[in-house]
């Protein structure tokens, strides 16, 4: 990678973000495209975000990327916001549009993407959680003509979820149901209904534990997803693939939601395949 006085920056701005792997895909994709770039991590504390986004005037930036916390508060120092960001109330990416800055939410449309044959309209999805994850899923599948979605949350996040659903009725006419995870026998009616079933929550990460219990039964066509990456196999992909199931982990969303930012910077397309070799050497 060549940098000159013509080099634009992109970054992605959380706290903490210092073990993020997009400065390695996007850095990979500058290369691979002969595009003029380079992008950094900038870990952040809250009272420096408004000074961040200036900056990105200021130094004629490509934009910037978001992670945890920023994604709602970036908000309110956008001229505009696209429409998945506005149904979700989260952006995680910027794009400087000669100094008029946009926000976008790539997450759902990286997530859709990363399922191998697979279109969300028409079908019916059940979502486990409700967090920032789950919110770019919701609203891209609701974007993108779901036919119906049941998402799960556990009986002490129930108050807390339903005012976002309510909202996000308001906003498209699409009512999702809701119900507690510990609802046993109501989790195994709608998953046997569903074409999708898709783990939001953290619950697997530490590589023991799965949102569900093992007595549930897939229905055979099921397409079971995890957003999680690291492990690379969680304990409900396991679990998923052991009764004969499609799984597919968090990676591709990861790698697909920056394909879409990067082609809302520079007009081009991320070249997936190539990066998807190298990140799953990196993380398997």
């Amino acid at each position: 990678m060549k940098l000159d006085g013509y080099t634009r920056l992109a970054a992605v701005v959380a706290n903490p973000i210092k073990h993020s792997i997009s400065p390695f895909i996007h850095n990979s994709a500058f290369e691979a495209t002969a595009t003029n770039g380079a992008y950094v991590a900038w870990e952040i504390e809250a009272g420096d975000l408004a000074e961040t986004v200036a900056n990105i005037r200021r130094y004629q930036m490509f934009g910037i990327n978001l992670s945890m916390p920023y994604k709602e508060q970036v908000i309110s120092y956008l001229d505009e916001l696209s429409d998945e960001a506005r149904l979700i109330g989260a952006v995680n990416t910027v794009v400087n549009e000669n100094g008029n800055l946009i926000g976008y939410n790539t997450d759902g449309k990286g997530f859709f993407k990363s399922l191998p044959s697979f279109t969300i309209s028409g079908k019916k999805m059940t979502l486990l959680g409700a967090g920032g994850a789950a919110k770019s899923i919701l609203a891209q599948a609701i974007l993108d003509g779901v036919s119906q979605i049941s998402v799960f949350v556990r009986s002490v996040s129930m108050e807390k979820t339903r005012p976002y659903l309510d909202k996000l009725q308001e906003q498209t006419g699409f009512k999702v149901d809701l119900s507690a995870l510990e609802d046993v026998p109501e989790l195994q009616a709608r998953i046997a209904e569903s074409d999708l079933l898709v783990n939001a929550t953290s619950v697997g990460m530490d590589g023991q534990s799965s949102p569900v219990p093992e007595s549930i039964v897939l229905p055979e066509t099921l397409l079971v997803a995890d957003i999680i990456y690291q492990p690379f196999e969680t304990p409900f992909l396991k679990w998923a693939r052991r009764q004969g199931n499609p799984a597919v982990n968090g990676l591709g969303m990861l790698l697909y939601q920056a394909a879409e930012a990067f082609q809302l910077w520079t007009g081009k397309e991320m070249p997936t395949e190539e990066i998807w070799q190298s990140l799953t050497e990196k993380y398997q």
